[in-house]
């Protein structure tokens, strides 16, 4: 990570504001280097506050007070990402979103001050499509959580993206609640449902415009200064893996010049087990053939392999092979994480296992310690499958 001069002047200027000093006297002061700063220093600034012991809730609560103090310089920059580049495509969607959440609080207000439910019918129908394009747009945040800011921590920027994912976990709550009203409104009073959606779009809006604001303006730019070149196609490649939204705009998406590519080789080779040989493809397949997915964190808590195949239950990237299995999960797990790792790296249990309902769905999910033949610990194997089907059957099959 390359080291700027004024990088411990930068971090004195945020350290105190965050302890209360006049943001006009703070900025006068750094008038001039606050015109040079660039959004990479920024970001590595609340990087290594974080690392000396401020709360990443701190961080995350004052970066609109930084991009306030840096407001001047930011606002200088040009379009900082070519049409079809990866963070041209995501910050187009920024629009999109902005654009839905003024459309439902328009809806909203006017609900808000309708006379019942039989004067609302134009507004529902405009309400069903934002509900339909917000639930569309998970997709937004999975590519960032899951491809970029995987990246960006290769760099040695790790905690701006936890901060970005803390604000994720926000707006998904916020569209929970939204979804939740909507869907259940025939069961509600007709005033209580008009003021509560009014009172969530309002909230939505704000965070989503604040959320893009720090993204626009400090994390993609950042992005752009310490991703290399050839590894664009790549991160192309994942965001396609992953999908888009239904309004993510068309224009030419991979406008990211490819890698040449050698020829595709063959998986060759077998390995013998105790109970029999399978070579390096059957081994393979038979992961790929799994009606569940499989996810191995090696003893220093690096993701090192998943499947991709049978279940498909969440979601995994090539962009997470290395990285450390905490940053794989918003910060409110992360303690869950530790304490499951923790105690099997002690002995304390080898199993720990959940079940969560998504989509409709249920899924169970397991956790086994993975032990050498003297016991040592090697590292632990998630193991994810909806069993919504399962707990279905009765009786017995025993024919074709």
């Amino acid at each position: 990570m390359n080291e700027t001069p004024n990088k411990e002047i930068l971090k004195d200027m945020i350290k105190r504001l965050h302890d209360g000093d006049n943001f006009e006297e703070v900025k006068r002061e750094f008038g001039e280097l606050a015109k040079n700063v660039t959004p990479a220093d920024i970001a590595r600034a609340e990087q290594e506050l974080v690392d000396e012991g401020m709360e990443l809730e701190e961080i995350q609560k004052l970066c609109e007070v930084h991009l306030a103090l840096f407001k001047d310089t930011l606002e200088e920059q040009e379009a900082i990402a070519p049409e079809g580049h990866p963070i041209n495509i995501l910050m187009g969607e920024h629009t999109q979103m902005l654009l839905l959440a003024d459309e439902l609080k328009a809806n909203a207000a006017e609900v808000k001050t309708a006379k019942g439910w039989g004067s609302i019918e134009d507004n529902l129908k405009h309400l069903d499509h934002v509900v339909e394009h917000m639930k569309d747009s998970e997709n937004h945040y999975l590519r960032e959580e899951n491809v970029l800011f995987p990246y960006l921590e290769k760099h040695g920027i790790v905690e701006p993206p936890k901060v970005m994912w803390m604000d994720h976990d926000q707006i998904r709550g916020l569209k929970r609640e939204l979804y939740d009203l909507y869907e259940g409104r025939k069961g509600k009073k007709f005033h209580d449902f008009g003021r509560r959606l009014d009172e969530i779009s309002c909230a939505l809006a704000d965070t989503l415009a604040n959320h893009f604001n720090k993204e626009n303006n400090v994390l993609f730019p950042a992005s752009m200064e310490v991703i290399e070149d050839d590894e664009w196609p790549e991160i192309t490649k994942e965001f396609d893996d992953i999908g888009y939204c239904c309004f993510t705009p068309q224009p030419e998406r991979v406008a990211v010049e490819e890698k040449e590519t050698a020829p595709e080789i063959g998986i060759e080779g077998s390995i013998e087990f105790e109970t029999g040989t399978l070579s390096a493809e059957q081994i393979d397949a038979v992961f790929s053939t799994l009606p569940v997915d499989l996810t191995f964190v090696d003893k220093n808590d690096e993701m090192k392999f998943y499947t991709d195949g049978g279940g498909g239950v969440f979601q995994r990237t090539k962009a997470s092979i290395g990285r450390k299995v905490q940053n794989c999960h918003p910060e409110k797990s992360v303690h869950l994480v530790n304490k499951i790792l923790d105690d099997f790296k002690s002995g304390e249990s080898d199993v720990e296992e959940f079940w969560i309902d998504m989509k409709g769905r249920k899924i169970h999910i397991r956790y086994f310690a993975v032990r050498d033949r003297n016991g040592d610990y090697l590292g632990c194997l998630e193991v994810t499958q909806d069993i919504t089907d399962l707990r279905t059957i009765e009786g017995e099959k025993r024919l074709l």
